[in-house]
Formats: structure tokens, C-alpha cells, sequence
């Protein structure tokens, strides 16, 4: 497992923990929110506590939940779900140079705990790989103490609200809330003038394709603004690359 005693004892574990600790809060309500809207969806307690251990992705989870309802083809609820963390491909790059000399199942443990904020944070701690042992060590043990954080305030709150569901009133908005968790995270991720050219250019798309159907309008927002940012990349000045 990733939380080896070589990294928990490590003292980068605990100051991953403490980075990742502000933001365990909004973590937290969007899991809870993510709990709720599965069962709420009409999915078992089961099939729910399998989704949120299994994909723990909560906008992959919350664009499937809609389309497994309406009994959507098979492929048509993987495409979303692939389309929604296409980024992780993006993470993964970034991250390989860090990780290649772990064994590969610890790898494919990174790969099920990468999430956004802790790549983010890892990524601004660490920008360039380290080259001997103990940098190596101090890597894995802050990622780590990112990871543990994440998860347990990601997956308790899950699991509370998926156990709490029906006990919870649909008038309190739940689903509101988590839009509204959504624009913040857009908004904290829209430091360039790129990354805010491309959320212009996703909801101009979503909005023209709205009449689609099986919310197929998501898969062509974020393939119009993966297309256009890789385009326009290379064409665009660096300033316009880099955060304000």
C-alpha cells in the first residue's frame, strides 16, 4: 500500500496532511452531495458504496448517475465518464517522471488516488522531480499525506450520505450545492487566460448542443475545449500560459 511506514513517519507526510487539511471541508460537502444524489438517483445502498469505492471520481460519478438512470447504452455512460477525466491523462503525464521507479501496482495505487487538489498541491511543492533517494522519499511521503486526507474526507461523507439519503429532504437543494462547488473550483482553476478561454469556450458549446440528448452536450463541451486549448497552445504567447 501507498501509506507505507517509510512514508507516514516521514515528516512530508504530515506536511501533505496539513496542506490538503483546509480544503477537506469542500471536499467533504462535495462528497456528502455525492453520496445523496446516488441513492437519491434510485441506486441501491450496494451499487452506491461500489460506485464511490470503485470509480471515487465525484464529477465522473455525478455525470454517469443521470445517464444510468435513463438507461443509457453502455458505451455511451463510458464515453462520458472517460471525457469527464480525460485530465487525468493530463495529470498522469505530468506526474510518470516522478514515479516511474516505483513497482507498478504501487503506480496503479497512485493512478486510483490522483485527484485534483492533490495533484495540484504535490505538483506546486514539487515542480521538478527529485533525483536521489531522499527526495524520491520525501515525494511519495507529501503525496502520501495529500492522498490520506483526501480520501478519508472524500469517502466518510460519501458513505454518510449514502446512508443517510432518504433521511435527507430533496428541498434542501443538495444538487444546487453542488453546482455551486463547481463554480468555485472553476474559478480557483481559471488562472490563465487560456484555462479561462477554454471554460468560455466549453459553455458556449454546452449551451448550443443543450438539445441533445442523454446530456451528450457535457461530451461535446469538453471536447471542443480540449481540442481548442491544444490548438491554441502553441499559437498563443507564453504570458498567456502562465498564471496571473
Amino acid at each position: 500500500m501507498f501509506f507505507l511506514r517509510s512514508n507516514y513517519s516521514h515528516p512530508a507526510f504530515r506536511e501533505g496532511a496539513r496542506d490538503m487539511a483546509p480544503l477537506a471541508t469542500g471536499i467533504a460537502a462535495w462528497g456528502l452531495m455525492t453520496g445523496v444524489a446516488m441513492v437519491k438517483s434510485g441506486m441501491s445502498v450496494i451499487e452506491a458504496l461500489a460506485m464511490a469505492l470503485l470509480v471515487y471520481a465525484g464529477s465522473s460519478q455525478l455525470a454517469a448517475i443521470p445517464l444510468i438512470v435513463a438507461a443509457a447504452p453502455a458505451w455511451v455512460i463510458l464515453a462520458t465518464g472517460f471525457c469527464v477525466n480525460l485530465r487525468f491523462v493530463v495529470f498522469s503525464l505530468h506526474l510518470r517522471p516522478y514515479l516511474m521507479h516505483l513497482p507498478r501496482w504501487r503506480r496503479l495505487v497512485v493512478g486510483y488516488l490522483t485527484a485534483d487538489m492533490s495533484y495540484a498541491l504535490f505538483t506546486r511543492r514539487f515542480p521538478h522531480p527529485g533525483q536521489s533517494r531522499a527526495e524520491q522519499a520525501q515525494e511519495q511521503a507529501y503525496l502520501a499525506g495529500n492522498y490520506f486526507v483526501t480520501w478519508v474526507s472524500w469517502m466518510l461523507p460519501s458513505v454518510a450520505g449514502i446512508a443517510l439519503a432518504n433521511l435527507i429532504p430533496s428541498a434542501w437543494g443538495l444538487g444546487f450545492a453542488g453546482v455551486l462547488c463547481l463554480i468555485g473550483i472553476l474559478c480557483s482553476l481559471a488562472t490563465t487566460p487560456l484555462r479561462r478561454l477554454s471554460a468560455l469556450l466549453a459553455g458556449a458549446a454546452a449551451v448550443a448542443a443543450y438539445a441533445l440528448p442523454l446530456k451528450l452536450n457535457i461530451v461535446v463541451a469538453i471536447a471542443v475545449a480540449v481540442l481548442a486549448s491544444f490548438w491554441l497552445e502553441k499559437r498563443m504567447p507564453a504570458a498567456a500560459r502562465q498564471p496571473a
